[in-house]
């Protein structure tokens, strides 16, 4: 996924459209995250309540692994239908990841605060306002790491929507060396997922008042993540 900055103006761009061995590395990505899953050891703590409407996720760009298996426990506990559109890079590698998520139902807005920013925003917004829950990486996708950005708080004062933070720890794990460190749970390993309390921005937020619920969103979302 990718990071949401301010609507810029960023023209016409076409982003990246997954190649066919993509979709097959999709296609094996996504089925080994669903069997890997299903051997999980997993425990929850959700501190967010209940959320009959649309909200943003946030999870940390190296949690992105079981980001699908979380989400789908989180809908059917709040009763929720499985609808989700997510920001994810117009690069590459974004469609990399598109790819992935198709696999799981999930719409991709295309865009970052360096390429396709706007149309990106306009496209989330569209999505939130059909009652699509949202998902955004406040790191990603280049970092640097549990380091949030205000793109999502400017997504959630424009959207009303709240932000929910959300990560997971593995008890056995690979970690990538990447610049996010990558976490990825080994089968049968004990996971602990995390839910933390939404966050809501009032649509008439000052600039002042953003970076206070910026800091809040880093702090929370450090606090479910241990390394």
């Amino acid at each position: 996924m990718s990071k949401v900055q301010s609507p810029k103006r960023s023209g016409v761009v076409i982003p990246h459209a997954p190649k066919w061995h993509q979709r097959l590395a999709a296609w094996l990505v996504a089925t080994t995250i669903r069997v890997v899953s299903a051997t999980l050891r997993i425990s929850w703590r959700d501190d967010s309540g209940p959320q009959p409407t649309p909200v943003i996720y946030c999870i940390w760009h190296n949690r992105l692994a079981l980001c699908m298996t979380s989400y789908f426990f989180h809908t059917r506990k709040n009763g929720k239908p499985v609808r989700m559109a997510a920001l994810i890079s117009a690069s590459k590698d974004g469609a990399l990841l598109a790819a992935i998520l198709e696999q799981f139902g999930v719409q991709p807005a295309r865009g970052s605060s360096s390429r396709r920013g706007t149309q990106a925003v306009r496209e989330l917004t569209r999505w939130a306002r059909n009652g699509y829950d949202l998902a955004i990486t406040p790191d990603g996708p280049r970092g640097p790491r549990y380091v949030a950005e205000e793109g999502v708080i400017l997504l959630a004062q424009m959207t009303g929507l709240p932000i929910v933070p959300s990560s997971y720890v593995a008890r056995w794990k690979i970690r990538f060396k990447s610049w996010d460190r990558f976490l990825v749970p080994l089968p049968f390993s004990r996971c602990e997922i995390f839910y933390g309390r939404p966050i809501h921005i009032p649509r008439d937020a000052t600039p002042e008042d953003r970076e206070r619920f910026r800091r809040q969103l880093e702090t929370e979302l450090n606090a479910i993540t241990k390394d």
